[in-house]
């Protein structure tokens, strides 16, 4: 069987949760990492969502690539599929990652559907900063999320300005 990649861009760049032999700096051109759809369990509630990553359209994004081995492949799908498809807010595609060997790869991806009621849209740092400001769900406080999350980013030596931002506003 032949390996396969799967791209992070989250949680799964420190947290993957599956097997993989080969972990690699990548970048994703047409998707940007974005707060851009709505929690209302993890991070918030129905009455007062918060805000999550989600791959949405424009720019690129940064992220990690992980080799996995293709005898696992049904294994690590289901496992992932369990993991970004609770609420099927993202879809799943196989898209062209540029590794930083300068290698590209066909990886598996969750982008945001932009027809699903979680969709959140384009927010300015503002609005962003605004939705996560106070929400807070049975994972806990969404600003300690966005904070999480760049902290990560950082020691991964990866910038996002635009998150940094909204992680300044949100404040702690």
């Amino acid at each position: 069987m032949v390996d396969f990649w799967v791209f992070g861009y989250g949680s799964l760049m420190w947290r993957p949760g599956f097997a993989h032999t080969e972990t690699l700096r990548g970048r994703l051109h047409g998707f940007r990492r974005s707060l851009c759809v709505r929690s209302h369990v993890h991070r918030g509630t129905p009455s007062r969502p918060g805000l999550v990553l989600g791959l949405d359209r424009g720019g690129s994004c940064v992220g990690l690539a992980f080799r996995v081995p293709g005898e696992l492949r049904d294994e690590v799908v289901a496992y992932l599929r369990g993991r970004e498809m609770v609420t099927s807010v993202y879809l799943e595609r196989t898209l062209a990652v540029r590794l930083a060997t300068g290698e590209t790869v066909m990886a598996l991806c969750y982008i945001v559907d932009r027809a699903h009621g979680q969709y959140a849209g384009r927010l300015s740092t503002a609005e962003a900063a605004a939705a996560v400001r106070g929400a807070v769900g049975q994972s806990g406080r969404n600003e300690d999320y966005v904070a999480s999350t760049v902290q990560h980013l950082r020691a991964l030596r990866i910038r996002d300005d635009w998150l940094e931002e909204v992680a300044a506003l949100a404040g702690p």
